[in-house]
């Protein structure tokens, strides 16, 4: 089952905009098959290629995200993701909230939200 078919079962929109601002709903550290992506660093990257595929539905890119939510089985992932927001982001880094949870779907170490600057930042 692909991605696209396991996202199509859920209830909500992958991405939303309002006021000028992407919405984008949550998205898990998958690969394209919604299959949980092995190691540490590869999972942190599927969660924000997922959320960019979100994000591109409503016309928006990475450079247009002003605020990310990780939530993550695992603390000490926070490590990986400073190392990830500083690779991939350049300053001014959007803001960031990171929170541990119990578990996530599909046996998913992390997942990520966002809210983006449609019309850039």
């Amino acid at each position: 089952m692909s991605l696209t078919e396991v996202t199509a079962h859920h209830p909500y929109s992958p991405a939303v905009v309002a006021g000028g601002l992407a919405f984008v709903s949550g998205a898990l550290s998958v690969d394209a098959e919604g299959t949980a992506v092995p190691g540490r660093t590869a999972a942190l990257d599927a969660a924000v290629d997922r959320m960019v595929d979100r994000l591109a539905t409503v016309g928006g890119q990475l450079k247009d995200v002003v605020k990310l939510t990780y939530y993550v089985t695992d603390l000490s992932l926070r490590e990986e993701a400073n190392r990830q927001f500083e690779r991939i982001f350049d300053e001014p880094r959007p803001a960031r909230t990171f929170l541990e949870v119990s578990s996530l779907p599909y046996g998913a170490i992390a997942e990520i939200d966002a809210v983006a600057a449609v019309g850039g930042r």
